[in-house]
């Protein structure tokens, strides 16, 4: 890499622990560190959804999806629009408007109000195993990127740096360090592929006329997937807006109902068609590149048995000129620490907060709970890093991890926001019969009709959790 696209980038990441040592001075206590002290403006949290949302899985894996699907990719980001503008009508007015969460610091502590503590307990679990797999996979996807992409930097040197300074910034800032940096971020990213990226790959490749030559025609359509797979996104993807804990953390922070639906609605319109379709343009230009042999010095003399994670970083290097190539690198890590950061936040609470504060009884209040969250970010930020040598596909682990959280979690969240009859043994059960089915049905392979493990498990979460409150309901009345 050269010299002055190296400045660029150690600039950038130098700037992001400078934010998060910032905030270290500034957080007082836990509503700082975990909630932004509840006074974040509407922009600053639609950027910082938006850039939490798409991470790792746009820079690496929806390019990947470009390079093999082309623009029928783009409909896992539809998700995203979906999503966000669901739960902007339906589960923020019924979370600000209630003032036994005016204090709360977590998604779990719902189920604390709605259910009890121990169905809290267990959902911080589920939460804080789910993210630690989320922040492993952006770790990973900053290290398939950098070592993709700069010469004679293995993958496993690039974990450890993604991973220090992710964790760095994120122990010493919290959410307020995580919010401003994702702003940075997204102003970085929005340059970096409008002004960089797009214009310099679409003139490396040809042009139109070379790309409409090189692809079949159903790289440029939008139907060009099964039933499965839209059923598998939606599915998996669509309900992480009501199970997120980086989620509920914004609704947390931001001060009233309308800065926060204002902050959902923005981050939707950016997730679909904006996000979408710049990710899976440049994974079609990096297919375009592979089948023209721009990657044979590479090792890949044609997109025939490429991994399609790697076009993108191949690209990049092959691509972009001294300068540029340093902007864009920054621009891609950018959407990766953006989620890394909020995830590993997430994480934290959730063990800080749900499992030791209600198993301990420890005060949330002061310096004490404050570097207790602070140590637990750190320790929980190795543990990602760890996990993120032991994984080899990004997008996999990515829908994995959301599939553990919402097949657990979807059913008895709606429960307690939207239904009278709440049964605690009901959403206990439910989430551990959900999540299971999940588990047993990814890790042993039993597919069903080509549709994801997360499906049934969602299912079987319902069924268990309808008939025990059922159950429970009957019994109460003859009592």
């Amino acid at each position: 890499m050269h010299p002055v696209d190296l400045a660029i980038f150690i600039v950038y990441m130098a700037a992001m622990l400078a934010i998060g040592y910032h905030f270290l001075r500034k957080n007082t206590d836990a509503e700082d560190y975990y909630v932004g002290g509840r006074s974040m403006g509407a922009w600053h949290v639609g950027f910082s959804v938006v850039a939490t949302d798409v991470g790792g899985g746009f820079s690496i894996g929806l390019g990947g999806l470009g390079f093999a699907m082309g623009l029928s990719g783009s409909w896992m980001l539809a998700t995203g629009l979906l999503g966000a503008w669901l739960s902007a009508v339906v589960l923020i007015p019924r979370i600000k408007r209630d003032p036994a969460f005016a204090k709360a610091l977590t998604f779990p502590e719902i189920f604390a109000v709605l259910y009890d503590k121990r169905v809290a307990v267990v959902a911080g679990l589920i939460s804080a195993v789910g993210y630690l797999g989320f922040t492993s996979s952006q770790i990973l996807a900053g290290a398939k990127l950098a070592s993709g992409t700069f010469v004679d930097l293995d993958q496993n040197t690039a974990l450890l740096i993604m991973g220090l300074v992710a964790v760095g910034y994120t122990v010493m800032g919290g959410l307020k360090a995580v919010i401003y940096t994702d702003t940075v971020q997204w102003a970085v990213l929005m340059f970096g592929l409008i002004l960089v990226g797009l214009p310099v790959a679409y003139l490396a490749v040809g042009g139109w006329e070379v790309i409409e030559a090189t692809l079949p025609a159903e790289m440029f359509s939008l139907t060009n997937l099964s039933w499965q797979k839209m059923v598998n996104w939606f599915a998996t993807i669509l309900p992480i807006w009501f199970v997120g804990m980086t989620l509920y953390q914004r609704i947390y922070a931001c001060a009233d109902e309308r800065t926060a639906k204002k902050a959902w609605y923005l981050a939707g319109l950016l997730e679909y068609p904006v996000m979408a379709f710049m990710g899976v343009m440049l994974g079609l230009l990096a297919r375009v590149a592979a089948d023209q042999g721009m990657f044979a010095y590479l090792g890949s003399p044609s997109a025939a048995g490429m991994d399609a994670e790697t076009g993108l970083p191949m690209l990049l290097r092959t691509a972009l000129p001294v300068g540029l190539l340093g902007i864009m690198m920054s621009a891609y890590f950018s959407a990766i620490l953006s989620t890394a950061d909020s995830c590993l936040m997430a994480s934290s609470g959730n063990v800080v907060s749900d499992i030791l504060g209600t198993l301990l009884r420890i005060d949330s209040t002061g310096k004490r709970f404050l570097r207790l969250s602070q140590l637990s970010t750190l320790v929980i930020g190795a543990l990602a890093l760890l996990l993120a040598t032991c994984m080899t596909s990004v997008l996999s682990l990515m829908l994995y991890s959301y599939a553990f959280l919402v097949s657990g979690l979807l059913v008895p969240v709606i429960g307690a926001l939207f239904w009278k009859r709440r049964s605690p043994t009901a959403a206990i059960a439910a989430m551990l019969v959900g999540g299971t089915t999940t588990v047993v049905i990814e890790v042993g392979g039993f597919a069903l009709w080509g549709l994801d493990g997360n499906v049934f498990g969602i299912a079987a979460s319902a069924v268990v959790f309808v008939s025990i409150t059922d159950i429970s309901a009957r019994s109460q009345g003859r009592s």
